[in-house]
């Protein structure tokens, strides 16, 4: 994935967004999402303000870099997660997460910090 268009379709196709949805996130048309991921246009500033503040998981280093930030969910699973633990109000409703998730991955067999293999 060597363009910045492959990198924005690899990754609505990793949330399973479909053209239409992804660019009604970004404020533009399902025609301008496809001339995005196909290179025929590149997308400007106000588009990629959009994408963030769309708030739907998108990796926009990686789209723009091709560098994976490290800090993204994989999957709209982990996106939602990820978005009720940002919920949370508080200190102590946030460790009480955590406590669940460690407890989850012991349950697993998965250590803190071990990777999952896909």
């Amino acid at each position: 994935m060597s363009t910045t268009g492959e990198r924005l379709k690899f990754e609505r196709e990793r949330l399973k967004l479909s053209q239409t949805a992804f660019g009604e996130a970004c404020g533009v048309s399902k025609r301008s999402q496809i001339n995005y991921e196909s290179g025929e246009r590149q997308p400007d500033a106000a588009y990629f303000d959009a994408l963030v503040k769309a708030d739907i998981g998108v990796d926009v280093l990686f789209v723009i870099s091709g560098i994976r930030s490290g800090n993204v969910a994989t999957t709209p699973t982990e996106l939602a997660y990820l978005r009720n633990c940002r919920a949370l109000p508080n200190a102590e409703a946030r460790q009480a997460g955590l406590t669940g998730l460690v407890a989850l991955r012991k349950a697993y067999g998965v250590e803190l910090g071990q990777e999952e293999e896909k």
